[in-house]
């Protein structure tokens, strides 16, 4: 049981960037269903928002989507690992939960559609940009509260190291 609640430390990005890909779908079917007037839709945000939840737990352990990119999707590509930090990761996974989770509450408790609906742009915005440039809004935030010092460096000794490569324009 121990190890159910336990994220992965690296994570393959790749595998992240697919996953962000599926919530960023979920994300666009509610937006543009919403918007064309379907309000039975929002029930997909609680999914969306269980998502962000369990992978926040436990990595993709719990998440039917993590699930089928780590199992089915990221096997099939046939693709080597591209191998980093965990930490910030789940620290966007959790933002992702708090935004996902703050617009379903919105919509179907309190029916202010507009507002989960911005709400579920901007986690659109994030998802595509992970998806398809490899630019983590969470991970970005992450490395900033470290450099402040919110975030304790020990939390995540091996970010220095790679968000140092990256500065210095080699890949991780």
């Amino acid at each position: 049981m121990r190890g159910l609640f336990r994220f992965p430390n690296p994570v393959n990005e790749i595998s992240a960037r697919l996953v962000a890909a599926g919530a960023l779908t979920m994300a666009l079917i509610v937006i543009v269903l919403d918007r064309l007037g379907y309000r039975d839709v929002w029930w997909l945000s609680v999914v969306l928002a269980y998502g962000f939840v369990a992978r926040v737990l436990s990595g993709p352990t719990l998440s039917p989507l993590g699930q089928l990119v780590t199992r089915v999707i990221t096997p099939a590509l046939n693709r080597p690992a591209k191998l980093v930090p965990g930490p910030p990761k789940r620290f966007a996974q959790g933002i992702g939960a708090v935004v996902s989770t703050t617009a379903a509450v919105l919509a179907l408790v309190f029916h202010q559609y507009t507002a989960a609906v911005i709400l579920l742009g901007v986690l659109a915005v994030a998802a595509t940009l992970e998806a398809a440039f490899a630019f983590c809004v969470g991970c970005t935030i992450f490395q900033g509260l470290m450099r402040i010092g919110v975030i304790p460096q020990a939390v995540c000794e091996e970010c220095n190291n790679i968000w140092a490569r990256q500065r210095v324009g080699q890949t991780a």
